[in-house]
């Protein structure tokens, strides 16, 4: 069994990737720091001695190198049952402000057209063998007004249900993930109790079981939110 999962060195990428690692998955994953990557390549070459670990270097905003990483892991692997896509970036910002022009490209490039295009890579072989899950990390911004941020994931959300239309009746079920507040990165410097945050292993957990149901049954969209709610 094989998983491709993008962004996979931190965060909800991270515990994704362990999670599929448990279950037996060889897993192709990527990031855009070499050293994280080696980094974490090499534990799981020692905690999971039994998988195959592919890994390469992307940045992610970057439409060659997402398309590159696609064709390397098709390349590699005649097979892949699960991608997800969940490399993203969040920078601050209102949508109006000109001055936030750059950052706002570059989260489209990285949390849409990053997607997109290693979707339109790796589906070509999941429609020819009748089957694949392919597993979209939104977010609660995918349905809020949280700046410029949440355009992007608005598109998201709206990619993953057109998605799942066109590829409904080849064998691909298509999952759009919208987690609220979740103890990554992204929350640095924050000054709350982690416990007020989801845990990333709860998002992987989630991940894990849209993919594990039978193959009949579709998860179109799920949210999770921290207990106590947004933050």
């Amino acid at each position: 069994m094989k998983a491709i999962i993008t962004g996979a060195t931190k965060g909800i990428g991270r515990a994704t990737t362990e999670a599929f690692a448990k279950q037996g998955f060889d897993v192709a994953i990527c990031a855009r720091t070499a050293a994280d990557l080696d980094a974490f390549e090499a534990e799981l070459n020692k905690t999971y001695p039994n998988i195959e670990v592919f890994t390469q270097v992307v940045d992610m905003s970057k439409k060659d190198a997402v398309k590159g990483f696609a064709a390397a892991v098709v390349a590699k692997w005649a097979k892949v049952d699960v991608l997800v896509n969940n490399a993203g970036v969040f920078l601050p910002g209102e949508l109006t402000d000109a001055k936030n022009e750059d950052n706002f490209e570059l989260m489209m490039d990285t949390n849409l057209y990053s997607a997109y295009y290693m979707t339109n890579g790796v589906l070509p072989a999941m429609v020819e063998q009748k089957d694949g899950c392919i597993i979209n990390i939104c977010s609660i911004a995918s349905f809020e007004p949280y700046g410029a941020y949440a355009v992007s994931k608005h598109a998201m959300l709206g990619f993953s249900r057109a998605l799942r239309e066109e590829v409904k009746e080849k064998g691909v079920r298509v999952s759009a993930v919208m987690p609220g507040a979740t103890l990554t990165a992204s929350w640095d410097g924050v000054d709350l109790p982690k416990e007020r945050f989801m845990k990333p292993e709860d998002i992987a957990d989630a991940v894990w079981g849209i993919y594990n149901l039978s193959k009949q049954t579709v998860v179109e969209e799920i949210i999770l939110r921290p207990q106590l709610g947004d933050i």
